[in-house]
């Protein structure tokens, strides 16, 4: 009987991996899963520090300085401009017409654009084509809305007159009184983002679980309560975003109010002359002075971010207090699938 040896196997060293080679392939798949994230989206921060920072730092610059249109960089004055702009009434007279129409605006097509949403995702028939349609107003030029609205809302005729004269109200002079002309020029404002809005909150509400709504139809939860109890709730990031770009959009507002007639002024009591027309009147205006009206722009970006925060903390609490009833849901739902 013979005894058969196994020869050994020879290593071929030139297919083998490199160690050197293998650790810098690992050290750069360590630095892609790391660095990658930031290259992405370094873009976005690109272009906010050339088109939004170095434009806002800017401004608090020629804000402290006599900067004229035509002259140029002047003296430097410090507080002057920000004294001079806070002892105007005209400031505080726009002021008071932009939280005005803000407040008109933000708060009904908020309302208007929740229950859009919540009728859109319903079973209806044509459901692409109402959910097209109510963005239709969106793309429509501001100037152009404006001219349509401004001669719907004349104050000696128009359609909105007409319809008020055949109730028995009477004309309304929706150029003359001050309440008057923010109503009208938020029904533009609300015309034109209404269905913008609706279409964020229908995404969100789509992105809700049928088997909450299922489990509430089963416990005998009406439309109306499901709304208000699992809908709103489970709705707050978007809420929280809406109410937070509605109030820097409505803080900002001009083209509505700049069109609502043809001279451009705000009426002749400036009864709706907004922070942003001051801010043009000053800047392009008799007076010229880009020192001045960059000290509004930044006392308007001071009060924008404080809205900003104090809608952001009552928005929270608001929904944080209600969000305790689509919880349960969830928790009845997965009971009833073990």
């Amino acid at each position: 009987m013979s005894v058969s040896s196994a020869s050994p196997e020879v290593v071929d060293s030139s297919r083998m991996p490199d160690p050197r080679r293998s650790a810098f392939r690992r050290k750069l798949s360590r630095w892609d899963v790391k660095v990658s994230p930031y290259l992405f989206i370094s873009p976005f921060f690109v272009l906010f520090f050339v088109a939004g920072l170095f434009p806002l730092v800017y401004t608090f610059w020629v804000s402290l300085h006599d900067w004229n249109l035509i002259g140029g960089q002047g003296d430097f004055v410090g507080t002057k401009n920000y004294t001079y702009v806070l002892q105007q009434p005209l400031f505080w007279k726009g002021l008071r017409n932009t939280f005005s129409i803000f407040l008109l605006s933000g708060v009904t097509q908020t309302l208007a654009a929740l229950v859009l949403a919540a009728v859109l995702n319903q079973n209806i028939r044509a459901k692409s084509f109402w959910r097209m349609g109510v963005l239709l107003p969106y793309v429509v030029a501001p100037v152009a809305v404006g001219v349509i609205f401004n001669k719907m809302f004349a104050d000696k005729s128009g359609l909105i007159n007409t319809l008020i004269d055949k109730v028995g109200l009477g004309p309304v002079g929706w150029h003359a009184d001050v309440l008057s002309s923010h109503i009208a020029i938020a029904t533009m404002v609300n015309f034109r983002w209404t269905g913008y809005v609706t279409l964020i909150f229908l995404a969100a509400m789509q992105a809700i679980p049928r088997e909450i709504y299922e489990a509430a139809v089963v416990d005998g939860a009406s439309r109306l309560r499901q709304f208000v109890s699992i809908t709103v709730p489970m709705l707050r990031p978007t809420i929280i975003f809406v109410v937070i770009t509605a109030t820097i959009g409505g803080l900002q507002i001009f083209d509505e109010p700049r069109v609502f007639d043809q001279a451009g002024q705000g009426g002749a009591d400036r009864q709706w002359m907004t922070v942003t027309m001051y801010i043009y009147e000053l800047g392009w205006g008799s007076q010229k002075s880009f020192g001045r009206a960059a000290a509004v722009s930044w006392i308007l970006f001071l009060v924008i971010i404080a809205v900003g925060i104090i809608n952001f903390l009552i928005t929270r609490r608001i929904s944080s207090g209600s969000a305790k009833a689509p919880a349960r849901a969830v928790r009845v739902v997965e009971g009833r699938t073990r």
